[in-house]
């Protein structure tokens, strides 16, 4: 062994065992640090999110007791259901029944608890600040396509199981102001210009909302945007309009195999 390569291995193997003492310290107690930077302290929905979120978040999709603790402090009225299979490749394991999340929703609608649980970080850090921000407002009503379907990707005869397959997928419409307004999808991404303006109105003739920045936008549009964007942080798949035609009318949340951000 040259001795290049015995002091890096040296090096490595003292960084190795400073990373071991560190961990040995914080878990015995003889280290005192917040829980919101302690990796082992469990995951608190209102701290604000800071780089070991996304760790804490992942690790409750395996400790089903961690993910209900979790969701105990949400904002939700929910109810635990059984483990069941229901068709094959079909069914959930640590789902709840939500009738309510921090805001009403149109309808009630189940979801894994490690989905539940991106929800209610996603509405307490993301929904209602990009509300305030862009529509001087306040979410008090999701509207949903729904949650669990035992069905194939995009309803498919053949192929592979979708997540809302197991529950862990929620397709949300539109969202309903304080004030009244209702902000959807499928009119709203796009809309480009004043409130008022329609797209035939914009100079050059039907504009491009794909390619519109985001100061040529309605602050309905901005809003979406914001709150689509910031889904990014606490789901594993989030889909809308500028991914494809299926997605024209809603967003897709799910925590599953895939990462995309579209």
């Amino acid at each position: 062994m040259t001795d290049t390569a015995s002091t890096a291995r040296r090096i490595w193997l003292l960084f190795l065992l400073a990373i071991l003492l560190g961990w040995w310290a914080v878990e015995s107690g003889g280290i005192a640090i917040p829980d919101a930077w302690n990796p082992l302290a469990p995951l608190q929905i209102d701290e604000p999110p800071n780089l070991l979120t996304g760790f804490k978040l992942s690790r409750t999709s395996s400790d089903p007791e961690a993910c209900r603790a979790a969701l105990a402090d949400a904002q939700m009225a929910w109810t635990p259901l059984e483990d069941r299979v229901t068709g094959p490749g079909c069914g959930f394991e640590n789902a709840v029944a939500i009738t309510r999340s921090s805001v009403a929703v149109n309808a009630p609608f189940s979801l894994s608890c490690r989905a539940a649980l991106s929800l209610a970080m996603w509405e307490r850090h993301v929904l209602q600040q990009a509300a305030a921000t862009e529509l001087d407002a306040k979410v008090v009503r999701i509207e949903h396509f729904g949650s669990y379907a035992c069905r194939n990707l995009y309803g498919r005869t053949t192929g592979a199981r979708s997540q809302h397959a197991s529950a862990d997928a929620l397709d949300i419409a539109a969202f309903v102001m304080d004030d009244g307004r209702r902000v959807n999808v499928v009119n709203d991404w796009g809309s480009v210009g004043s409130e008022t303006d329609s797209r035939e109105d914009v100079p050059g003739g039907v504009a491009d909302p794909q390619n519109a920045p985001n100061d040529n936008l309605t602050p309905a549009a901005r809003f979406l945007r914001a709150v689509h964007d910031g889904a990014c942080r606490y789901f594993d798949a989030v889909l809308g309009p500028d991914y494809n035609s299926a997605h024209a009318d809603h967003f897709h949340f799910d925590r599953g195999r895939a990462r995309a951000c579209r």
